[in-house]
């Protein structure tokens, strides 16, 4: 097994469209998995009758295998279909963003929320102006642990056809050739440190003007 240079020169092209792919799969799934965690987080935050239900329903999501994931909601969401792969990874974000949203709010002191009453903010003032800002910090954790967890998972959608850097990675397995393994894996990499390096970054300057504007 030996490095080709000439190959990645050859085949930018295939390359990009991989990398595109999977950046458009990750963006997709972790944005879908952020709109179904947020109102499931504050169901199980505010009702805690429903929190284990919850909790248990996105535990279960997580621990499934990911290609028997795929084989189980194929004929719900179509064979070999981007409906598949979006609703498969999404599902992998939810234990992740529910726990981190919840860690938030339940961290917010009774103190506050005694302020929040005694300046006259209803309850969805005080959940909007006071909780949801002061559980971002969790919030950004969990999406930063989401995203690098989906940018690995992807590579797995390329047994149904997608993939994005995957199907370069199993073109190399395909043919013992080492090239396409390393250039999948190593972009896989750096697309993950990326994702993980954004969220970190939005938190900082996100979290920091709300401190400077409160």
């Amino acid at each position: 097994m030996s490095w080709a240079g000439t190959w990645v020169a050859a085949n930018q092209s295939l390359i990009l469209d991989a990398l595109g792919q999977h950046v458009e799969l990750v963006a997709i799934a972790v944005a879908a998995g952020l709109a179904v965690s947020l109102p499931l987080g504050l169901l199980a935050w505010r009702f805690h009758r429903v929190r284990g239900l919850i909790l248990g329903f996105t535990g279960l999501l997580y621990t499934i295998p990911s290609i028997a994931l795929f084989v189980l909601i194929q004929p719900v969401t179509g064979y070999f279909s981007l409906t598949t792969a979006e609703v498969a990874l999404s599902g992998y974000t939810l234990l992740i963003l529910v726990r981190n949203l919840l860690t938030g709010l339940d961290g917010v002191g009774d103190e506050v929320h005694e302020a929040a009453v005694a300046m006259g903010y209803s309850p969805f003032q005080q959940l909007v102006r006071i909780y949801l800002p002061l559980a971002l910090p969790a919030l950004y954790a969990g999406l930063r642990v989401a995203t690098v967890t989906v940018v690995g998972l992807v590579t797995i959608t390329a047994f149904i056809g997608l993939g994005g850097l995957g199907k370069v990675i199993l073109l190399g397995f395909a043919d013992y050739f080492y090239t396409p393994v390393v250039v999948g894996l190593v972009l896989s990499i750096l697309l993950a440190a990326l994702g993980d390096a954004l969220f970190a970054a939005l938190a900082r300057v996100t979290v920091r003007w709300r401190m400077v504007r409160g």
